[in-house]
């Protein structure tokens, strides 16, 4: 397939057919744009808006949407926007509206077939990687993610959490440790009915970045989906991701930036 059809069949398969991410959650078509709604901790915002949104158009649906995440109570909401998306002003439109854009990162995709049998996908010496099945492998996973990123990991504890108690069949958690201590992370989500299967995480502390683990990490969940029967993998990448998985055969589709709307206190 070529990459504008990969994207389309993304957009079809992932956006506007999207499915809930996790358990509490709901998928809503909201005129012209499908958003996903849940509790405080769980992920909510815009995932979809059709591709002949206007400018009268959008305008509205961006204020129907501050009243509606307003209504619930909800301190803040993400506009998942897409390079690709109309009308070309509309990030300026949410900016406007009171949205606040946070880093872009790159909407990358490989044929897992391609990923399965990648040279040096072994972690390397020292470093163990396991499948997360319980709560202390969750806080390993945390600590992980904090180490990496210097962000408090508080709403991933919960999220995974609740996946493994309430829907484990399509999420795939991952730590790596060496001598006993978490080094990485990563997480698989499963979309059921579509080609896709998303990577997230594998955010690697600064003494073993550079060292193999993160490609081991996008080799081992790659194995995982191949024998679910996914065909293609998908990552939303930062600029530090993104060098590591174009070198590992990803292709680009595009870029993605969340906006964000935080209630004025």
């Amino acid at each position: 397939m070529r990459p504008t059809e990969i994207r389309d069949l993304f957009d079809r398969e992932l956006r506007e057919y999207a499915r809930p991410d996790g358990p509490g959650v709901r998928v809503e078509r909201s005129g012209p744009l499908v958003r996903q709604v849940g509790g405080p901790d769980d992920w909510n915002g815009v995932v979809w808006s059709e591709p002949g949104l206007d400018a009268e158009g959008a305008d509205a649906a961006i204020t129907a949407q501050i009243a509606h995440w307003g209504g619930l109570g909800h301190e803040e909401f993400e506009w998942k926007l897409y390079s690709h998306d109309g009308p070309a002003d509309l990030g300026e439109r949410l900016r406007a509206a009171g949205f606040a854009a946070e880093p872009s990162e790159t909407l990358l995709v490989a044929p897992v077939e391609s990923l399965t049998g990648l040279p040096g996908a072994h972690p390397p010496a020292g470093v163990e990687l396991r499948v997360v099945t319980d709560a202390a492998g969750v806080e390993l996973m945390a600590l992980a993610h904090e180490r990496a990123f210097g962000t408090d990991a508080g709403r991933l504890r919960h999220q995974v959490l609740t996946r493994l108690e309430q829907a484990p069949d399509d999420f795939v958690a991952l730590v790596a440790s060496a001598d006993g201590e978490p080094v990485s992370s990563a997480r698989m989500e499963l979309y059921p009915g579509t080609a896709f299967a998303g990577l997230w995480g594998g955010g690697t502390v600064a003494e073993w970045r550079g060292r193999g683990v993160y490609r081991a990490l996008v080799a081992y969940r790659a194995r995982i989906a191949a024998e679910r029967g996914y065909r293609f993998l998908q990552v939303d990448a930062t600029d530090m991701s993104a060098p590591i998985l174009a070198r590992l055969g990803f292709t680009a589709l595009g870029t993605t930036t969340p906006y964000v709307y935080r209630r004025a206190r």
